[in-house]
């Protein structure tokens, strides 16, 4: 069993201002936060100041701002958590960056590749910390995935196969609006892409994407994509009209490994090992879990630390650059029908 990743206590908590009230922010990353001892978070902010105040009492926030350029300017904040909608997390990075803050910033990290390399520049030209807020590259279970890939236990990586969905059609949802960067392939097509990616350690060379898209809202609400690395294929479906599922399925000359892309910080999370020989009786399977742990709370760690000099960003934003090279490509490529080159 892994045991979740060991966090400095000598080091000094990082100050944390939250932009927006998102969903995610709310319920799942300030929590998160809250549990760990790297990360304080000192302030809230919202373009209604009564809901960030509001939100700053009921999450005990010591400060609430009415706009996000006043959270920015506030000297004693170290960093930023970025979970506005996606049309708006390269802008408000920049300007964060630009005072001198450390930007965690939700997936995906921007509209396109293009869009996305301004942030890196950015970035180089102030010197803070960037990184793309995709937890699950933190948590012990993908942790020993990319372990057991590594070390060659199930042979040669040859196949990654992965389905993400959930059903939520509602015009009003930012995730509906397709001039801001809605649907599935931003939303949750992402996941599959950044984990083949990781996995097999290299870029793929080519994609082939298909689109079937929402007729009145145009976010694309069905998506599968195939790609091509010079030592196999990544596969993967991702919906925003099915039934929520999801689920990896990592597949090497000598064995499998079942994996889910998110776990449940309550309940213990697993994946199964399979080396295929008793596929009716499941004999050759073992299956490892591990203890619930809080992959939000991990996040924040690994980032703090990198802010403090300890270990690197999880998610660089090169490796983000490389994840919206392959979504434009998907994207070019349902329109073209045609197999097309990411543009890294």
């Amino acid at each position: 069993m892994l045991a979740a990743p060991v966090t400095d206590k000598r080091i000094a908590p990082v100050r944390w201002g939250i932009l927006g009230t998102a969903k995610i922010a709310l319920e799942k990353v300030i929590p998160a936060m809250r549990g760990s001892s790297l990360s304080q978070v000192v302030a809230i902010a919202s373009r209604d100041i009564a809901k960030a105040r509001e939100v700053a009492k009921r999450l005990e926030i010591p400060r609430a701002y009415g706009s996000y350029q006043e959270l920015i300017d506030d000297h004693d904040i170290e960093a930023i958590y970025n979970p506005l909608p996606n049309h708006l997390h390269v802008p408000w990075s920049i300007r964060a960056a630009e005072q001198g803050k450390h930007v965690l910033c939700e997936k995906p990290i921007a509209l396109n590749a293009q869009e996305a390399r301004v942030l890196l520049e950015a970035r180089d030209r102030t010197g803070v910390q960037i990184g793309e807020a995709f937890m699950v590259r933190t948590h012990p279970q993908w942790l020993k995935v990319k372990e057991i890939v590594d070390s060659g236990r199930i042979g040669d990586l040859r196949l990654v196969a992965g389905h993400f969905s959930y059903y939520e059609r509602d015009p009003g949802d930012i995730r509906s609006r397709v001039e801001w960067g809605g649907g599935a392939l931003m939303d949750v097509g992402c996941y599959p892409i950044t984990i083949s990616r990781w996995l097999f350690g290299a870029e793929p060379t080519e994609v082939v994407g298909l689109v079937e898209r929402d007729p009145e809202m145009q976010v694309d609400r069905l998506t599968s994509g195939l790609l091509r690395f010079e030592g196999g294929q990544a596969t993967f479906s991702c919906s925003t009209q099915l039934v929520a599922y999801q689920t990896t399925e990592i597949f090497g000359t000598r064995g499998r490994i079942a994996a889910s892309f998110h776990a449940n910080p309550q309940i213990e999370s697993r994946i199964v090992v399979d080396d295929g020989s008793d596929l009716l009786g499941g004999g050759g399977s073992e299956t490892t879990t591990f203890p619930p742990v809080n992959q939000y709370t991990i996040q924040a760690d690994r980032f703090s630390e990198a802010i403090r000099g300890v270990g690197s960003v999880p998610v660089s934003l090169e490796d983000a650059v490389g994840n919206m090279a392959v979504i434009d490509a998907l994207f070019r490529s349902a329109e073209s029908r045609r197999w097309e080159r990411p543009g890294f």
